[in-house]
């Protein structure tokens, strides 16, 4: 059985090197974008099993990303990282986590974990919703 892939989006090339690492180290294929229109590039070329988005990226509504996903993608995870402990109901009810940096470290490959999970007999997670 292949690994899952899961995509990476923040504009900080060594916070996604160092989330890439720590994925793949515990079996994870990771791919990486830097901004939302790359994000759904990559999306459009092959199937992943989550998404981990940071809700600051210079230069990227990640309210904006979040909803093209769910728009393209209606079940594939999204796990939203941010500092702020509190985030507009609006963003939320578009992902499937929230999660704040400062739990990140402890908790990334356990939320991975269980949002791959929770979505695994869920049709496949990339697979474009008919217009």
């Amino acid at each position: 059985m292949d690994s899952p892939t899961v995509l990476c989006i923040d504009d900080r090339p060594r916070l996604l090197e160092l989330r890439k690492t720590i994925l793949e180290s515990h079996g994870y294929c990771v791919r990486v974008a830097s901004s939302g229109h790359t994000a759904m590039k990559l999306l459009e070329e092959a199937p992943v099993a989550a998404v981990l988005l940071e809700y600051n990226v210079e230069g990227v509504d990640a309210e904006a990303v979040a909803y093209h996903i769910k728009q393209g993608f209606p079940n594939l995870p999204i796990i939203l990282l941010s500092e702020h402990s509190e985030m507009p109901e609006r963003v939320l009810w578009l992902v499937d986590e929230y999660v704040m940096k400062s739990e990140l470290r402890e908790r990334l490959v356990q939320i991975i974990e269980r949002a791959t999970r929770r979505h695994r007999f869920a049709r496949r997670s990339n697979e474009r919703v008919p217009a």
